[in-house]
Order: structure tokens, then C-alpha cells, then sequence
């Protein structure tokens, strides 16, 4: 995305972690009038290098349009967000369909609540569909086995638990080797004990790939297991705080 860089990226500002995602005075209004919907009211947001981030919040608080913005899938009406890589600063705000296009297909993983698996297609194959389009993708079986499944590579969708068809969901956004990983919902249609199965898929990713990662949800426990935890309300960040001791994602419980 050459045509997105403008400059030199940050570091964290004391030799840490290198910032991914800058958001300064971020506003997302939908609608004009007195029936317009302010999602984002002045949102401001650091994400650094491999940090592992959860978004709390009640039904309407501006999470997915947050992170819909960070992930290049939607637009802001107002003030700024940029995405760093390889030293370089890319604006998200103000980029073209075909920039936006690129940058999601070639740095950015999502998984949403609802797997959007092909039903005519193995795991491998789900996993293959977009391993073809990357520059340099894991094989399939190498992403389904780090969420643990490489007993069921070659099983339909129909003969996937929900807990194993979300995990290959999450095979197939890592498969490229995404810079940050995005995920919203991702145990909203699961019972505690599949969820926790796919938090441990999610947390294996983002600790042993270093992949920077931020997870939407409204199960407050989920919390536990994040570097950082911001709560968002009326489209605003209301609280941020770091867990001084996180939690397995096998230790959790909702």
C-alpha cells in the first residue's frame, strides 16, 4: 500500500512496542438530521505490536464500528486513523476502495460471530480459499493444526462441531499470516465450554505468532485474559485498564 504511506511509525514513545493502530478524534455518524446515530463520538486509541486487546460494551456502545474501521471495513466521518507496518505510517481515513481492499486482504485477519464457512468444502479447503490469494500463507493444515485440528482437516462443514467450525474460521483469517487479527463476537453463538476452546485457538495465535489482536465481546470474563481492556459506552472509550495478572483462557468462565 505504498500510496497510503505518509511517514516514519512510532514507537510506543519509551523503546516499547512499536503502535499498529493510531486513532485520534474518531467519529462515525450514520444518518443525517435528528434521527442520525452517533456510533463514535471522538474516539482516541493506541494498539501496540503484539498486544492482545478486548473491547467491552453494551449492545449499540460503537465496538464493531471501531473495530469495522480499524479492519478497513468501514469509513469515519471524522478524524483520523492509521494503521503502522514495517515503519511505515498508512492512512485508513481518506483511502481508496482498492487501498482499503488490499490492506485487508493482505494484513488483516477477521472472524466474526457467524463462521461463513462453505458447506461443499473440507476444512482444508475452506482454510485454501484464501491461502491461494496470499503472498505468503501458512499451508491450511499448518493453520488448522495450531487451532487444533489437524485430525479434521478433511471433514466437512456438516461434520464440524460449532466449536470446530469457528476454529477453522479462525485458521482460515490467520492462514495469510495477518498482522492483526480482528474478531468480533467470536464465541457470541458458543456454550462457555466451546468458547473456551476457541479463546485458546485465539490466544495460541496471538502468543505464538505475536499477532496483534482485538477481541469484541459483551461476556465480561472474557476480559480477563487481555493485555488491555477498553469499555466503550455512548460510542465512547469510558475506561481502559491493563490486567496486571492475565487469566488462561482455559481458566475462564461465563
Amino acid at each position: 500500500m505504498d500510496t497510503l504511506e505518509t511517514r516514519l511509525a512510532p514507537d510506543s514513545g519509551e523503546g516499547g512496542p512499536a503502535v499498529v493502530f493510531r486513532a485520534r478524534g474518531l467519529t462515525k455518524v450514520y444518518g443525517e438530521g435528528p434521527t442520525a446515530v452517533h456510533a463514535l463520538r471522538g474516539v482516541d486509541l493506541d494498539i501496540v505490536q503484539g498486544e492482545f486487546v478486548v473491547l467491552l460494551g453494551a449492545s449499540g456502545s460503537g465496538k464493531s464500528t471501531l473495530l469495522n474501521i480499524l479492519g478497513g471495513l468501514d469509513t469515519a466521518t471524522a478524524g483520523s486513523a492509521c494503521w503502522m507496518h514495517d515503519g511505515q505510517v498508512h492512512e485508513l481515513i481518506g483511502a481508496d476502495d482498492a487501498e482499503l481492499t488490499r490492506y485487508r486482504r493482505e494484513h488483516v485477519g477477521f472472524v466474526f460471530q457467524f463462521y461463513n464457512l462453505i458447506p461443499s468444502l473440507t476444512a482444508r479447503e475452506n482454510v485454501a480459499l484464501v491461502t491461494e490469494l496470499a503472498q505468503e500463507p501458512m499451508r491450511p493444515q499448518d493453520a488448522l493444526a495450531l487451532v487444533g485440528l489437524a485430525a479434521r482437516t478433511d471433514h466437512f462443514v456438516s461434520q464440524l462441531s460449532g466449536g470446530e467450525q469457528q476454529r477453522v474460521a479462525i485458521a482460515r483469517a490467520i492462514a495469510k499470516r495477518p498482522a492483526v487479527l480482528l474478531c468480533d463476537e467470536p464465541t457470541g453463538a458458543l456454550d462457555c465450554a466451546t468458547g473456551v476452546m476457541v479463546l485458546q485457538a485465539i490466544e495460541q495465535v496471538n502468543r505464538e505468532l505475536g499477532t496483534t489482536t482485538v477481541v469484541i465481546t459483551h461476556n465480561a470474563p472474557i476480559a480477563d485474559m487481555a493485555d488491555r481492556v477498553l469499555r466503550l459506552a455512548d460510542g465512547r472509550i469510558v475506561e481502559s485498564h491493563a490486567n496486571a495478572h492475565k487469566v488462561a483462557a482455559a481458566g475462564l468462565k461465563w
